[in-house]
């Protein structure tokens, strides 16, 4: 069944909140029947941490409809293989790969499956890699890219990208990225490419960087550099960790792009690939200020994220034959237009007793309390940025004398603006689905679907793609009459090595090569694949294209 274009937003979410009164596994609803010519593109976007309210206070926020309203067409389940209400990491496994699976898992399957309606994995199976539709497009010819502005090696974008037994291995991850040979890169992050002594800097002692450059990709750094590359291979890496919120970009931030613009710059490159290409693109941010309940900084980056939906929804116009998916990965924060102050007097209260409180804020709290002096004595202009004027004295003596100023700010806005939070976490509600193109997705379906719809349209299996990019090393090679090690002696470049007579394979981690080395004939030779080496803690898995090259 497929939606009307003209059922309203209010009867879907409607729709949407029943569902989850029932535990039974939905049917995939039919693509439409139209079919694509080639070369097809597909581009999935997804706001992180976002909610069916939040998208609806932003529109009354904006004034006037969002991009991604003229394509509303479904739901989306987000629930994990383990719990009604899912971390990051699955969620992202979920729609890249087509498999739920468990907290901090990064494309690999659950060890644990406990919701209901799933088949269980395998004991053996548990944390084993598998394919998501950017390697597959990639396996089709097709130019691929990623997306977002958080660090790189976060969750979500790492679930379309690489493989990891927790999402916080960002050395792993951002290694795996560099060696999967995507086009475009764009994001934050630069800090897990190369050595240091900072939280996430590198401990294996590989500059990506170096590697990068050696790939021939134009490394950017700032806005400017991105909009006059003229490369067909461009990694962007323009903060050391997340980008700025857009609402405080140009004020703390002005050399960072926007989502907008790193999405029309993308596709103007991606789409010279003559077999079609794959983009994911995330608004990271939303999240990050759903789990602070700051109100602004959400409705800011949903605005940036919509934005970029435009730039996809634009393009797929013209093109005819793009695949557009836009969707929440899950809910956060319990956000409500309506709290506590507004029990007994909804039913009279207009927009505007939402909304103007929160007109008043130039900057989120993350820009706004960057603007704090050390000594506290702006403390009145800094509230002020976040629209917290005309402060009582029982608000300033608050502040005054808070742990955490920005928690106070964030609480004082929301109870001004009559918005109402649940949690500081995750929330478990089915979200809605944006979809357009010739083989759009209708109705209510798993976030799983999606990833397998995306992998029909460019035509692919995914489960196939597995069992030819993800075969366990140890027994492969066994069967070929080797006897096999993986050696931990450096815990930070884990190899597995592979002997026979004066043979020696040498399969490094996360790379995409195979080093051969015969003794007798003292030939050294290092094969390089489209494919990456995986190691999960206790198996190595390789591709057949590695494979083949053994005798």
């Amino acid at each position: 069944m497929k939606y009307s274009k003209k059922w309203s937003s209010l009867f879907l979410a409607s729709a949407l909140t029943l569902s989850t009164f029932s535990i039974a596994q939905p049917q995939v609803q039919a693509a439409e029947v139209e079919k694509p010519t080639k070369p097809t593109n597909v581009i999935m976007l997804v706001m992180d941490g976002s909610s069916n309210n939040a998208v609806s206070l932003s529109r009354w926020y904006k004034g006037e409809n969002l991009a991604m309203d003229e394509i509303l067409t479904g739901g989306v389940r987000t629930y994990s293989a383990e719990s009604a209400i899912t971390d990051s990491a699955p969620a992202a496994t979920a729609l890249a790969t087509g498999h739920k699976s468990n907290d901090k898992f990064v494309g690999v399957l659950p060890a644990t499956v406990s919701s209901p309606g799933l088949e269980q994995v395998a004991k053996e199976d548990a944390f084993k890699p598998v394919a998501n539709v950017l390697e597959g497009a990639k396996q089709q010819g097709k130019a691929t890219g990623i997306i977002s502005t958080s660090e790189i090696q976060h969750a979500t974008p790492a679930g379309f990208s690489a493989h990891a037994s927790n999402r916080s291995q960002y050395d792993n991850i951002a290694e795996q990225q560099v060696y999967q040979n995507i086009d475009v890169v764009l994001g934050g992050g630069s800090e897990s490419l190369t050595p240091g002594t900072t939280k996430n800097a590198r401990k294996d002692g590989e500059n990506l960087v170096d590697v990068l450059n050696e790939k021939n990709y134009d490394f950017v750094k700032t806005r400017d550099e991105l909009l006059n590359s003229t490369s067909s291979k461009i990694w962007g890496s323009f903060a050391p960790s997340a980008l700025a919120y857009d609402l405080d970009r140009a004020q703390t931030k002005p050399t960072e792009p926007t989502l907008a613009e790193m999405t029309g710059k993308a596709i103007d490159t991606l789409k010279k690939d003559e077999d079609g290409f794959f983009l994911f693109v995330e608004g990271s941010k939303v999240d990050w200020a759903a789990h602070k309940n700051d109100t602004i900084g959400i409705i800011s980056d949903i605005l940036s994220f919509d934005d970029a939906v435009k730039e996809a929804v634009d393009f797929a116009k013209e093109d005819g034959n793009t695949m557009v998916i836009a969707v929440t990965d899950h809910g956060n924060s319990g956000i409500t237009m309506g709290n506590a102050n507004t029990s007994s007097t909804y039913s009279s209260i207009p927009v505007s007793a939402y909304i103007d409180p929160l007109k008043k804020a130039t900057m989120t709290v993350e820009g706004a309390l960057s603007q704090l002096k050390e000594d506290k004595s702006n403390l009145v202009e800094v509230a002020a940025l976040y629209g917290l004027d005309d402060l009582t004295e029982d608000e300033l003596a608050t502040l005054k004398s808070a742990k955490d100023i920005g928690d106070e700010m964030v609480k004082m806005l929301a109870n001004r603006a009559n918005i109402g939070y649940t949690t500081g976490g995750h929330t478990g509600e089915d979200v809605f689905l944006y979809s357009y193109g010739p083989s759009k997705i209708t109705g209510l379906v798993e976030n799983t679907d999606l990833a397998h719809s995306m992998a029909q349209f460019m035509g692919f299996d995914l489960n196939k793609l597995t069992d030819d990019l993800y075969i366990p090393a140890t027994k492969a090679f066994k069967d070929k009459g080797y006897t096999t090690k993986i050696d931990l002696a450096d815990k930070e470049n884990p190899k597995f090595i592979a002997q026979k007579d004066d043979v020696t394979f040498t399969i490094p981690v996360n790379k995409n090569t195979l080093i051969y080395e015969d003794a007798s004939t003292k030939t050294t030779k290092t094969h390089t694949f489209d494919t990456i080496n995986v190691y999960n803690g206790t198996e190595f898995y390789v591709s057949k294209k590695v494979l083949n090259v053994i005798k």
